[in-house]
């Protein structure tokens, strides 16, 4: 294995135990193992180490730090908050030495281990191969359910990693192949003298096989799974009778790029927790952006995107919720991967999440509208709802955590409204601008008292008067939404007034009114503030 510096070990960290404070320099500099240092500690070498200083905090690490900042370690590891450790920063920025600042909370065990594991170079842990082998078995099962064919995830050796759903209609190859976890020296020959090899290493786009009833093969499709400029594997698609999907070249490319992500990430023995916080890492600190830019190759300066992806709210109730929620997750990320192979695909509050950097801002719109508009597609192919809500691009991968809070609006909003799969803040911002001042309002402790009593006793009337301000207070049209006749409404909406002493043609009475009722329809409202 390389050489691993603070970056490498920064993106190993769970995303709430450490922050990255300073930088060493040069910032690629190599570390070579840990150390444990106390205040009694005086004559080690620290020459390529992470030094951890325990049994200080913050100012109170000074003195060792004074000595560090001449012996010069590649970085150090201290317990405390960025008030506590401000003059420490300083001094060790002027020396170029790296600060690691550690969550207060936290064991020194849980950080050696992480450090130690990303330095030593050991052989592959067992959670990893299980990690592995899950995640390219999830790739082939959603690419042989989105191309209508059966499909081999093969490595470069041509040993099967993994395959989909066996069925009735796998030609000799495909069952030797699954079998023998690997194909019969006889085809893998054929194969290579019809130039399917030769031809899948020149090129990174679908390789097409013709079928050859003569030799019992089905028509195929293949792609090589690169990183750089080796091959690690092949993909193989076997027709199954009704013909490949029309995008299977598309899709193809994005299954290749997912693959070659986890494969890199096995031989590269990434911890498990890097799958986890990847995505928390990109929407942090700047500090912790920065790493994980620098470790993906991306270029933070360049514009960025979020999109959020979500069950639909039926789906979201049914009994298999989270093997959908799966099977979703892997479809946006071959999609992601075919539309940008630096996109990358995790968690973020629940939901699926796709941050798509190094955008051209001019055209990024409707770029990222073709890539939501496809997952979704997809997904009713799977028998599977969504919604997706894309944030606005920001300037900078730095950014774009300021834009995170806004899509997940846009993704409520969607779920709350039902009619659009696709939306953006354009889309919404009316209402996202009504849900915060409702979520503000919610932790206030001011309500309408008569108006409070009146939603959480008599329905009908509350009822009445949501559909009433959604109709722009055309009587008329709340009577049509509600099968009611005007005079009903008139006479509730004036019940309504007499009781609260609310003139609701009033704007600011009109106002009052939209902020109680948009608790009440979420049953968070109260007769004081806090959650019901």
């Amino acid at each position: 294995m390389g050489s691993v510096n603070v970056d490498d070990i920064l993106e190993d960290l769970p995303a709430d135990l450490g922050t990255l404070i300073t930088r060493p320099q040069p910032t690629d500099a190599p570390v070579a193992h840990a150390l444990i240092l106390d205040s009694e500690d005086s004559d080690r070498d620290v020459s390529e180490a992470l030094v951890c200083l325990m049994g200080v905090r913050g100012r109170e690490a000074l003195p060792m730090v004074r000595r560090l900042a001449v012996t010069r370690p590649v970085a150090v590891a201290l317990k405390g908050t960025a008030g506590e450790a401000q003059e420490v920063e300083e001094l060790l920025r002027g020396a170029g030495v790296g600060l690691l600042l550690i969550e207060p909370t936290a064991g020194w065990d849980t950080v050696l281990s992480v450090v130690n594991g990303r330095i030593q170079n050991t052989d592959y842990h067992s959670d990893v191969l299980t990690l592995i082998e899950e995640d390219l078995f999830a790739i082939a099962q959603t690419t042989a359910r989105l191309t209508s064919s059966h499909v081999v995830i093969e490595d470069a050796a041509n040993k099967v990693l993994a395959y989909s759903t066996v069925s009735n209609d796998i030609d000799e190859l495909r069952r030797a192949s699954i079998l023998t976890r690997r194909g019969p020296r006889k085809y893998e020959v054929l194969l290579k003298d019809l130039g399917a090899y030769r031809e899948l290493h020149e090129t990174r786009g679908v390789v097409r096989v013709p079928e050859r009833p003569e030799d019992g093969l089905r028509e195929r499709a293949a792609i090589a799974i690169f990183a750089g400029e080796r091959v690690l594997g092949y993909i193989w698609l076997q027709e199954t009778g009704s013909g490949f999907a029309p995008n299977v070249d598309d899709l193809l490319v994005g299954a290749a790029r997912r693959a070659s992500h986890e494969l890199i990430r096995h031989r590269n023995e990434q911890s498990v927790h890097l799958r986890e916080d990847r995505i928390a890492r990109l929407l942090s600190h700047p500090d912790q952006a920065a790493a994980s830019a620098q470790f993906a190759r991306i270029d933070p300066e360049r514009p960025a995107c979020l999109l959020l992806v979500g069950l639909s709210p039926e789906d979201a109730r049914t009994a298999d919720a989270e093997l959908k929620r799966g099977e979703l997750a892997n479809l946006a990320a071959i999609h992601a991967a075919a539309f940008k192979a630096s996109a990358v695909v995790g968690q973020h509050a629940g939901e699926t999440a796709i941050v798509v950097p190094e955008l051209r801002s001019g055209d990024a719109a409707a770029g990222l509208r073709m890539l939501a508009d496809a997952i979704v597609k997809d997904a009713r192919r799977l028998g599977v709802g969504v919604h997706i809500a894309i944030g606005q691009v920001a300037p900078s991968l730095f950014a774009l955590r300021s834009t995170a809070g806004e899509a997940s609006a846009v993704l409520r909003c969607l779920r709350r409204a039902g009619q659009l799969a696709v939306a953006s803040l354009d889309d919404f911002e009316a209402e996202v601008l009504l849900e915060e001042a409702a979520r503000a309002f919610e932790s206030s402790s001011f309500r309408h008292r008569a108006l409070s009593k009146l939603c959480l006793e008599d329905e009908e009337l509350a009822q009445t008067l949501v559909d009433y301000l959604a109709a722009g207070m055309d009587v008329t049209e709340c009577g049509r939404r509600m099968g009611l006749h005007k005079n009903t409404v008139y006479y509730r909406i004036a019940k309504a007034s007499r009781l609260t002493d609310l003139d609701f043609g009033y704007p600011a009475h009109a106002a009052i009114a939209l902020l109680h009722l948009e608790l009440w329809k979420a049953k968070r409202l109260t007769t004081a503030g806090g959650a019901a």
